[in-house]
């Protein structure tokens, strides 16, 4: 199992709206590495979702439902699409402010790349992220 976590923007696509609906196709991505890392997905992984924009947070959980494939909508098969199943939210949101003063998240790609949409975090990350949102 690999854990993830994927950025949105909440006016565009919030994760209230992804719990409401219950599924997700993941589009839109279209930098090399993120797509990589959506090649990367395997049904099982887990992942946060993390809402942009002046949120900034690590707000829910979803799920990993299937393998990446083409996106149907794009007419490019360079680039792909997974499906998510929604899970719970947090407790409470974890902040970027208060990720990046902790020293295990020195290298995760939310610190240290901002840009990139689809980021992969170790098993330690992922736990201290839902630790964090617990207390």
């Amino acid at each position: 199992m690999h854990y993830w976590i994927l950025k949105t923007e909440p006016s565009s696509y919030s994760f209230d709206q992804m719990v409401q609906d219950g599924t997700a196709v993941w589009d839109g991505v279209k930098n090399p590495l993120a797509l990589k890392y959506l090649r990367d997905m395997e049904p099982g992984d887990k992942v946060l979702i993390y809402h942009t924009g002046e949120e900034r947070s690590v707000v829910g959980h979803a799920e990993v439902t299937s393998a990446a494939y083409p996106d149907p909508k794009a007419g490019d098969p360079k680039l792909v699409v997974v499906n998510l199943r929604a899970g719970r939210p947090l407790p409470k949101p974890v902040t970027l402010a208060q990720i990046k003063t902790d020293h295990l998240f020195m290298d995760l790609g939310l610190v240290r790349q901002a840009r990139l949409s689809v980021i992969p975090a170790t098993e330690d990350q992922w736990k201290r992220l839902v630790e964090m949102s617990e207390r």
